[in-house]
């Protein structure tokens, strides 16, 4: 990733270019991209090569003195941080606030009952903890990570132990909705998060030392992206973030613009040796469902992340590279809130799909229950053996339970049972018709 160009202060341009800046700013060509690179929230780094009419740093004064005017201030008392709501970032705010947000129904989703919807958010949250941990350098495959979630195997490897602690993370924080944002409560999630996975254990839930974490490209040494803040002012970094959490004063921020900037602001201020990525989206998710945003239970924003993580680099350069401004960070996550959404919608259409089919094989099989219609559907699309273990974490029931509705498919002819060393495993049974 390239370090992105910084721009020469846009005060220094206007003293230097007055005269220029002042015949410019009457020119209606000029007024028409200035309108339109700050609406697509062009940087520096993206203007100064493009073929335009005018001086380019011209220009970039133009647009900053207006991105200035309209800018709204997230002060800190060391930063100043400023964020623009462009139109698009209006449009997915109001997306998200009608599509996520809300009193919690099952009948919203078309699903029978709640529980059934806590069902389906368990795959939500495994999808969101493997690629939070991809994106930080989890060497797995997906279909390898998901089975050791279901199956409740033992993580084999450092990269398997990271994306556990996201799944236990991300479960956490749905217990913690509705408490406050404290460095206590920062310093469990990150146990959580690092738990057996980091070179010193005594570095889990623990503040950096020194300040030679910094945030660099892993192939070249000598580039460094970010340099944290002295470490000595973590905690007091800290509790200003938490007071900003917790704070309900002052001039209204969206919450998912609180949210984002939480986000950034674990990134920017860096305070453990490692897991600091992770950290922050939990954080994130943490706020939005704090405030309501009960959707993104089901949202894999990490999924779109992971797909995009060198616009997600860029989002944190572009904000520390043009005096703080946060616009480039909170268009991008909105952007990738949004593909979330969709992509949830897509799910949940499909969950629909699966329960017609579940409620079909009900009614033509006599004697099981809707449940275990979709638990046959779920041991026949997987294709290979599944552990009772495995049913009990997807269908959020007890062991018991999941064990009593497998035997139940066997003895109607459904499925086979065998034996691997202590588990029972089940499979479709290859005589029987299929659904």
């Amino acid at each position: 990733m390239k370090m992105p160009d910084k721009p020469r202060s846009w005060r220094r341009i206007m003293e230097e270019k007055s005269d220029v800046i002042i015949s410019a700013s009457t020119d209606d060509k000029v007024a028409e991209l200035v309108k339109k690179f700050n609406e697509r929230y062009l940087h520096w780094d993206e203007v100064r090569y493009r073929d335009v009419p005018v001086d380019h740093e011209v220009l970039w004064a133009l647009m900053k003195l207006s991105r200035r005017n309209s800018a709204r201030r997230i002060p800190f008392k060391e930063w100043t941080f400023h964020y623009n709501i462009t139109s698009d970032v209006m449009r997915t705010m109001h997306i998200l606030d009608s599509g996520a947000g809300g009193t919690i129904e099952a009948p919203i989703l078309g699903l029978r009952t709640a529980k059934d919807m806590e069902r389906y958010i368990v795959s939500s949250l495994m999808e969101e903890a493997i690629a939070s941990s991809q994106i930080e350098g989890a060497v797995t495959t997906t279909k390898v990570a998901k089975d050791m979630l279901k199956t409740q195997r033992r993580p084999r490897n450092v990269s398997e132990q990271m994306i556990l602690n996201s799944y236990v993370a991300m479960k956490r924080i749905k217990e913690l909705r509705s408490e406050e944002l404290t460095i206590d409560l920062i310093k469990e999630l990150h146990r959580i998060i690092t738990q057996d996975t980091l070179q010193h254990k005594e570095y889990e839930g623990q503040f950096r030392k020194d300040n030679e974490t910094v945030v660099g490209n892993p192939f070249e040494s000598d580039k460094i992206y970010h340099r944290p803040p002295d470490h000595g002012r973590i905690e007091k970094y800290l509790q200003e973030v938490c007071d900003f959490a917790n704070g309900s004063g002052g001039d209204f921020i969206h919450p998912l613009i609180k949210a984002i900037t939480i986000h950034f602001m674990i990134g920017f201020i860096h305070p453990f040796v490692d897991g600091n990525g992770r950290l922050a989206r939990t954080l994130l998710y943490w706020y939005a469902l704090k405030s309501d945003y009960w959707l993104f239970e089901y949202m894999a924003i990490s999924r779109v992340i992971k797909g995009s993580r060198r616009k997600y680099g860029m989002a944190y350069l572009y904000t520390e590279t043009d005096d703080n401004d946060l616009t480039y960070f909170l268009s991008y996550n909105f952007r990738c809130m949004e593909k979330a959404l969709q992509d949830v919608r897509a799910y949940i259409l499909r969950k629909q799909e699966e329960q017609r089919d579940a409620l079909r094989i009900a009614e033509e099989l006599p004697g099981i229950s809707a449940r275990q219609a979709e638990i046959l559907k779920y041991v026949m699309k997987s294709g290979r053996p599944v552990p009772i273990k495995e049913i009990a974490t997807m269908f959020d029931v007890v062991y018991q339970t999941a064990r009593t509705d497998l035997l139940g498919l066997v003895e109607i002819g459904r499925l086979d049972m065998f034996k691997d060393k202590r588990r029972l495993l089940f499979v479709e049974r290859a005589s029987a018709e299929n659904v």
